[in-house]
């Protein structure tokens, strides 16, 4: 009986081990030592942010490993299963549309970044033909975000019960010019102005800003205003939401040094919001 219930403990033992060590939670920050953090991010501005503030963290003892990612749906999914500690690189919506939401938690915003219709070929979204066709992303959130712009200019007519959820496939209810759509990765919609076959192409200014050289607030033909509700903030795990690291890396990333940075980086591109 006794080897029974010793051999019943140690399997238990074993299973609370191994609990302990599938998780991914940050570990404890001891006095007086530093701590190395992975944030994962997209490129600009979101790097660039991270870099300037990274001397300010390394003397609050905070070492920053930034994580580059170039495609939006690689982030959330490296931040769930550990392999970085927290990202910056999305709005509320997409986290809220990820199939990670629930363990992920959005601690605090930081900027937007007002998404913009762009051309190579038009001088003004007033000379956009009958029949053009328009690339726009293909990822839940931003798709609708795009067509919602669209619509914001009269260009479109959106079921309202689709919301930021509209797909061009299912709730166009009006296209006055017959409009063409082809949804393509995000971080491809920057290249594809070039393509003869596209008449414009409706891009999240990070991407702008990362692949061309157009000027959101000078070249964009239409764009949203600086109150759009699609904020990028800092996202952690959920059970990381109070560890004094990534707090520390949000106080750092909404501070009044980062706000003059922003405007001085960005000309109006880029917008803090808090």
């Amino acid at each position: 009986m006794k080897k029974l219930l010793l051999v019943v403990l140690f399997v238990s033992l074993l299973g609370v081990l191994a609990a302990c060590s599938s998780s991914n939670a940050l570990p404890e920050w001891r006095d007086g030592e530093t701590f190395t953090l992975r944030v994962g991010a997209t490129p600009r501005p979101h790097t660039e942010i991270l870099e300037y503030i990274r001397p300010y963290l390394l003397a609050d003892g905070v070492v920053l490993d930034l994580h580059l990612f170039t495609e939006f749906p690689l982030v959330n999914p490296a931040l769930a299963d550990g392999d970085i500690d927290a990202n910056y690189f999305q709005h509320s919506p997409f986290l809220e549309a990820s199939p990670h939401a629930d363990q992920l938690h959005m601690l605090g915003l930081v900027h937007v970044e007002p998404m913009g219709a762009y051309s190579l070929t038009l001088d003004s979204i007033n000379d956009l033909p009958y029949g053009a066709t328009v690339a726009i992303p293909n990822d839940a959130t931003n798709h609708g975000r795009a067509l919602l712009l669209l619509q914001t200019h009269g260009l479109l007519t959106i079921d309202p019960a689709a919301g930021i959820r509209a797909s061009y496939t299912s709730d166009i209810t009006d296209n006055p010019l017959n409009l063409q759509f082809t949804a393509l990765d995000a971080s491809i919609l920057p290249r594809i102005l070039d393509d003869p076959a596209v008449d414009m192409a409706i891009i999240n200014t990070n991407h702008v800003l990362a692949g061309t050289d157009l000027n959101p607030m000078r070249d964009s033909l239409i764009i949203e205003t600086p109150d759009s509700p699609f904020a990028n903030g800092l996202t952690v795990r959920e059970e990381d939401r109070n560890h004094p690291a990534v707090r520390l890396l949000l106080q750092h990333l909404q501070s009044e040094r980062v706000r003059q940075f922003i405007y001085r980086q960005y000309d109006g591109a880029v917008v803090p919001v808090f």
